[in-house]
């Protein structure tokens, strides 16, 4: 797609049609000492030939994801995403399509957002998916906010070991609500269910990660027990890939399930843009944010999509609205239901397993080199795991990008965290392996 800009004639007719001389005179209104007194310094425009020469020169600086490894997580997964997705999403009906506001002319957009909820709730085993969040941060952040309208209570209690980014992100959201935060500290990586301080009567909610931050397997069954019998909700952000072999947060018993999507069917892009998932117990349907597309039949007897339980109007509430989200990550969420049905049940646990085995050579390969050792030896881990480091993490990183690895995420300056999937191969972790005993031996140092 080209883009054509207005010539001189264009420019002139414009102003002469709004009764303006020049440029110069359509800004007169703005004070002299606020507009620019000289020219911006910005490189002269190019023709198109020479413009994608350009962007093609500075596409090529880019690693290449298929070449250089990565075992960097924390949120953003480097998985296999089938051509069925790019196929489907790349299609201009829907990488074109806008929010379905009027259903009799996107039953195909509101068809696919409804077949996104279904698998989602199934994925899940939860009754209720809505039409996707923007991300799992925002998605903890809602269903928090949700948990204090349903209790009426006014605290949350967040476990330090769920990811950091997201953490900040409900404070942000809570902040100006009266909502107050307590976080309950993992010192062993993941939470104790031996401390009665774990769930109080004063709690909304309880808020969990499955994995954690760490990569750690939680007892999510047993905290969801102690947050019901203080009359928390259970609130628990899953990695949907685990969902391939882990039980499903609704056979837990768990309230409001959030997600992180990106991992289904979506390249890193860089860290984003993501998908939330967020699903329900049917009791909360009405208090769930954001939008669902529901089934019916039109007057000819025909199925038909529609947008139910929520209005356009609810946006603009302000602080009498449900959510304030206005939208969706509808092409995401396209993804995310073209990777599930093409991998299907046996796909989904293919790709769970090949994780989990991966991850767990690397742990152990890593964990016999002198001086590395596993961070929490008595956790059970997924797909990724904490490695204290005898040199800094930054030192060790930046070996690794020198051999053309993407290193893990420093939790801290000594410890990494490693994420291990599907994708990777036995020689691009023994290459890691390989590399990490360099740097370890030579005892880099920051440079």
């Amino acid at each position: 797609m080209a883009y054509i800009a207005n010539t001189v004639f264009d420019r002139d007719a414009m102003l002469a049609a709004i009764g303006v001389g020049s440029i110069e005179d359509l800004f007169s209104t703005i004070p002299e000492g606020l507009r620019l007194s000289a020219p911006l310094n910005i490189p002269r425009s190019l023709d198109q030939i020479s413009l994608t020469r350009h962007y093609q020169q500075l596409a090529a600086l880019n690693a290449d994801a298929e070449h250089y490894p990565t075992f960097l997580g924390a949120g953003v997964y480097d998985h296999y995403v089938p051509s069925t997705v790019g196929a489907i999403t790349g299609r201009s009906e829907f990488y074109t399509s806008y929010t379905p506001y009027q259903p009799e002319v996107s039953q195909g957009v509101l068809q696919s957002i409804y077949e996104f909820q279904t698998l989602i709730s199934q994925l899940f085993a939860m009754d209720v998916a809505n039409a996707s969040m923007y991300d799992a941060a925002t998605g903890l952040a809602e269903a928090a906010i949700m948990a204090a309208d349903i209790t009426g209570r006014k605290q949350v209690t967040i476990l330090g070991s769920i990811n950091p980014t997201y953490k900040d992100v409900i404070k942000t959201y809570v902040r100006h609500m009266g909502i107050s935060l307590r976080e309950y500290e993992c010192p062993r990586g993941f939470a104790e269910l031996s401390d009665s301080k774990l769930a109080t009567s004063d709690d909304a909610a309880i808020v969990m990660q499955y994995p954690n931050y760490w990569g750690n397997l939680e007892e999510i069954g047993a905290m969801t027990e102690m947050a019901h019998k203080s009359g928390a909700l259970s609130i628990v952000c899953v990695d949907p890939i685990a969902l391939g072999m882990l039980k499903p947060p609704g056979e837990y018993g768990v309230d409001i399930a959030v997600g992180e999507g990106q991992s289904l069917g979506c390249t890193m892009g860089y860290g984003g843009p993501l998908l939330g998932l967020f699903a329900v117990k049917k009791e909360y349907v009405r208090r769930l944010p954001g939008r669902i597309v529901g089934a019916t039949k039109d007057i000819e007897g025909k199925r038909a999509y529609v947008m139910t339980l929520r209005t356009r109007e609810q946006d603009i509430r302000r602080e009498r609205a449900t959510s304030n989200i206005c939208t969706n990550v509808a092409l995401h969420a396209l993804a995310a239901t073209v990777y599930l049905s093409t991998m299907g049940r046996h796909g989904m646990a293919a790709v769970a397993d090949l994780s989990l085995q991966k991850a767990h050579y690397a742990a152990s390969e890593i964990s016999k080199l002198p001086g590395f050792t596993l961070t929490y030896p008595n956790a059970s881990f997924f797909k990724e795991f904490c490695i204290d480091c005898p040199v800094p993490v930054a030192a060790l990183n930046k070996l690794l990008w020198s051999h053309g690895i993407v290193g893990g995420h420093a939790v801290s300056e000594s410890t990494m965290m490693v994420a291990v999937t599907e994708k990777r191969t036995r020689e691009d972790i023994d290459r890691l392996v390989t590399i990490l005993a360099e740097g370890g031996a030579k005892r880099h140092t920051v440079a």
